[in-house]
């Protein structure tokens, strides 16, 4: 049983969490999302898994899972962790001139982030060539440094950084309506984790800040780690990149659960959706659909196969320009 095959309201007594209409959850509880599919589509959902009766599961098993990059935050016109990566690749080139003639540093000190954007999106679609050479220079960027300085200087980026764009600082880039679907699912019985192909260590210093979710419960892409003298150090080894099929087997792997429900916006999605669309009982996979040109970006690169898969797994697929009422928070509210 699907979320868009529970369309019509939900009926019986109070839910587990005191929530009557009927035995249905308040649409008003979502006030970021305009009424429509997909605000519908989450609220029976919700209940029909909260609510004592044929799909009812227990709180423990409730496990939502979200993507990072284009689902809970912006990621263009480049990644955040990118910018954080690219500043450091630039100081590097600055300090030694050899570098300053090789990819990625070349593209760092002048400031060419399409060149990185485009490794990516070649990524989605199954070319690694240029990510080979990005990883290297990305995974030795901060070699040596223990995790607390590492959690530092990622705090210190936030504190300064702004989006080349938007005009707001990275903190103000998560998308308002998902921290309130977090909080929706949470007021329910879920527990929520972030599954992302970006940097664990990146995230855990402002997830809580942004999204009230605590460091153990992000997973993402890591590098190894030495153990020397009482502290933790980084390491150029690549542990994880938490990715495509790799974030269905760390999600497991953190968790030991099925997720029955999860979100995210890229191909790298899609295992994660699919693993999470298998669960026996209830399920419900959601695309986050970049189509606001006026508030955010239009863009379906590096997402072809996630879309056409929708289509075809009956996915919910969440349009920001037709079901977001705003974007990203509002100033003092």
């Amino acid at each position: 049983q699907r979320a868009r095959a529970a369309q019509a309201p939900h009926r019986g007594g109070e839910d587990e969490e005191g929530h009557g209409i009927g035995g249905r959850l308040s649409l008003a509880d979502l006030n970021s999302w305009h009424d429509g599919p997909t605000k519908s589509a989450i609220v029976d959902f919700v209940a029909r898994v909260s609510t004592p009766g044929a799909d009812y599961v227990e709180p423990e098993a409730r496990i939502a899972v979200f993507d990072n990059d284009g689902t809970l935050w912006v990621e263009k016109p480049a990644y955040v962790q990118l910018d954080f990566l690219v500043r450091r690749l630039a100081e590097q080139a600055a300090a030694d001139p050899s570098l300053q003639g090789k990819q990625p540093y070349l593209a760092a000190a002048s400031g060419d982030l399409a060149w990185f954007a485009d490794a990516v999106t070649k990524h989605y679609n199954g070319d690694d060539s240029m990510l080979k050479v990005l990883m290297g220079s990305i995974l030795s960027a901060y070699q040596g440094l223990t995790v607390e300085q590492h959690a530092e200087r990622v705090r210190a980026f936030f504190d300064d950084a702004r989006h080349p764009s938007l005009d707001r600082s990275y903190t103000a880039c998560g998308y308002a309506p998902m921290v309130e679907l977090l909080r929706y699912l949470e007021a329910h019985g879920f527990t929520t984790y972030i599954a992302s192909g970006g940097g664990r260590d990146f995230m855990r210093p402002v997830t809580a800040q942004m999204y009230g979710i605590p460091p153990e419960r992000v997973i993402g892409s890591s590098v190894g780690l030495d153990f020397a003298d009482g502290h933790l150090l980084t390491t150029a080894r690549p542990e994880f990149l938490n990715d495509g099929p790799v974030k269905a087997v760390r999600i497991w792997g953190r968790t030991g659960r099925r997720p029955i429900f999860a979100a995210g916006n890229s191909n790298g999605d899609i295992e994660m959706l699919q693993f999470t669309d298998a669960t026996p009982g209830p399920s419900m996979s959601m695309l986050v659909l970049h189509d606001d040109t006026e508030r955010e970006f239009a863009y379906t690169e590096g997402a072809e196969r996630a879309l056409d898969l929708a289509a075809e797994c009956d996915w919910v697929v969440a349009s920001m320009r037709d079901e977001w009422v705003s974007v990203f928070p509002v100033p003092g509210a």
